[in-house]
């Protein structure tokens, strides 16, 4: 096995044991701070006081070495509302802390967590927006996914669906009034980017401020594609109505990377055991989806730098394509793969199976060459180098301020995979590494994606070698599971999975009935986002389109 965890820093290990956290011992830390303590299905739950979130988690940073705020999760309850920091380590995230904020309700507030970890400022703007928690201190609390108009909180529960909404028309305003964004400095220039332009990935604005030719300032500006995906989970029932959703989250090619995240969090939540066999399906099915995402982020990554359609981009489709084929020809579908059940899979492998395993074993062996072809075209060109080396640097630090993973983080060197880290799947049975670069630039965030190509590809060649030789008789497909799910009331689990775009996470609270009480997701895209002003500061126009382009965001994922 070369599956090898990264060394750790024991000095913040505090309340670590060979079993895993000690919970008491971080009770002990926050002495006073702890109120109550709560067991989700995943970690112990740490209840405080509204007015003493920046003191725990600043000490639970410091201290105990929790520099991941992976996601935040607001609800309402019927006599109170309530915010959760779902806390993990990059050197090992299996060692989770929730730290549950409750709040009056008829005053709903707690002190901002964006003081302590950067990419809390996007979660709790989102808490605010959807739910109507107010956050104190926090630096610019405003709605981010519906427009500052909007009347009402649409996950709360007095929410009047029924309530007429007025949107100013504010683009009859006059385009120049803000130019002049700086009474100190005259020469800084208001410029839109999108949200329609080609180059933004789909419906995102970027309000950008130039001094000169460089960026003085900019602010993603995300929500156009909101859909309330959250709320429509959690109207639908564990067994049958959530799964169809997760394939239109990152609609392009990730759906069974999507759909594994929930299955993951509400297989944990009902204790359903998924058969080995369907296990091993499961993760070459989810590579498979990996490579058409990382070539497709290739290609439009590749349009976005030369602006050539013809060569780069037709090279990125065409090996795409033939992985699209194949799990066509696995789930039926080439997009909405609606493939994986609660407990297993849809159906078995298309027969006849050794027809199935030549077309993957024929595609596994063409892809060196044609990894090699595109060095050749991207990343060994001189254009693309001068454009994508040492642009969008991001440093391992502000990584981990801004909860950024996937390659976005491992470009960076910041060795953090979920598939090694928190094992699921058939991963840990497996022979394969973790890719990081060091640069933290444009291009190695290129070089990581093009190195996971490679493997994934060994994964799926392990797979297939299992499934070849799986004994006929002992091919099961889905565990027993019961035709209606209802977890316990009030039971509640954070779980995600190594997306193709990084930390893909599910929250789920039950109320014992068929259908979520809560339902919460954690978009990798969203948080990886949220460092693009970090990387285009004092940099050109065209260096953060490179950037934007480099994080391989799709809005439907950002705003869910």
């Amino acid at each position: 096995m070369s599956l090898e965890k990264p060394s750790r820093d024991t000095a913040l290990d505090v309340g670590v044991t060979e079993d895993g956290l000690d919970y008491d011992a971080l009770a002990d830390l926050l002495g006073g701070h702890v109120l109550d303590r709560e067991q989700h299905v995943n970690a112990e739950g740490f209840v405080i006081r509204p007015d003493e979130v920046q003191e725990v988690l600043s000490t639970l940073k410091e201290e105990a070495g929790f520099d991941h705020c992976s996601c935040v999760t607001a609800q309402e309850y019927d006599d109170r509302y309530e915010s959760i920091y779902h806390l993990r380590k990059y050197n090992d995230p299996t060692q989770e802390l929730s730290i549950i904020v409750p709040s009056p309700k008829d005053d709903p507030h707690n002190e901002s967590a964006a003081r302590v970890y950067d990419t809390a400022d996007w979660h709790e703007r989102e808490a605010y927006d959807l739910v109507g928690i107010d956050y104190d201190d926090h630096p610019d609390l405003r709605r981010i996914l519906l427009p500052e108009t909007w009347q009402g909180h649409p996950l709360s529960q007095d929410y009047n669906q029924d309530q007429p909404q007025i949107v100013s028309l504010r683009e009859h305003a006059n385009p120049l009034d803000e130019d002049k964004r700086s009474e100190d400095d005259p020469d800084t220039m208001f410029v839109n980017i999108g949200p329609h332009h080609p180059a933004t990935h789909g419906v995102l604005h970027v309000e950008t401020v130039l001094d000169g030719e460089q960026i003085a300032d900019i602010e993603p500006d995300i929500g156009y594609l909101h859909r309330c995906e959250e709320q429509m989970c959690q109207q639908g029932t564990y067994r049958h109505q959530i799964m169809p959703y997760p394939d239109r989250w990152d609609y392009i090619s990730a759906g069974i990377l999507n759909e594994w995240a929930y299955a993951r969090a509400a297989e944990d939540l009902a204790d359903i055991e998924v058969p080995e066999y369907a296990q091993v399906i499961r993760t070459m099915s989810a590579e498979m989806c990996r490579i058409a995402s990382h070539e497709l982020a290739l290609a439009t990554f590749a349009l976005d730098v030369f602006g050539d359609f013809t060569a780069v981009f037709q090279y990125g489709i065409r090996d795409r394509e033939i992985v699209q084929n194949l799990l066509e020809d696995l789930t039926g579908q080439r997009l909405m793969f609606n493939y994986l059940r609660l407990g297993g899979v849809a159906w078995d492998l298309p027969e006849p199976r050794e027809e199935y395993f030549e077309k993957i074993r024929d595609f596994l062996d063409d892809l060196p060459h044609k990894l090699e072809e595109i060095h050749d075209l991207v990343t060994g060109n001189e254009i693309f180098q001068m454009r994508c080396v040492d642009t969008g640097v991001l440093s391992k630090d502000q990584v981990k301020q801004y909860g950024a993973t996937g390659p976005v983080a491992r470009g960076s060197g910041v060795d953090y995979d979920l598939r090694r880290d928190d094992p699921y799947g058939y991963y840990d049975e497996l022979d394969w590494n973790v890719v990081t670069e060091e640069g933290g630039d444009n291009f190695s965030r290129v070089l990581v994606r093009l190195r996971e190509v490679e493997e994934s590809a060994r994964i799926i060649e392990q797979c297939v070698d299992l499934l070849e030789q799986w004994p006929e008789d002992d091919r099961e497909i889905q565990a027993n599971v019961p035709r209606t799910l209802r977890p316990e009331p009030d039971k509640e689990i954070y779980r995600s999975v190594e997306g193709a775009k990084g930390e893909l996470g599910i929250y789920i609270r039950s109320d014992g009935t068929d259908k979520p009480a809560r339902f919460k997701i954690r978009s990798p895209c969203f948080s990886n986002l949220q460092t693009l002003p970090e990387m285009s500061q004092g940099e050109y126009i065209p260096d953060m389109i490179a950037s934007l382009g480099s994080l391989d965001i799709v809005l439907g994922e950002v705003d869910r």
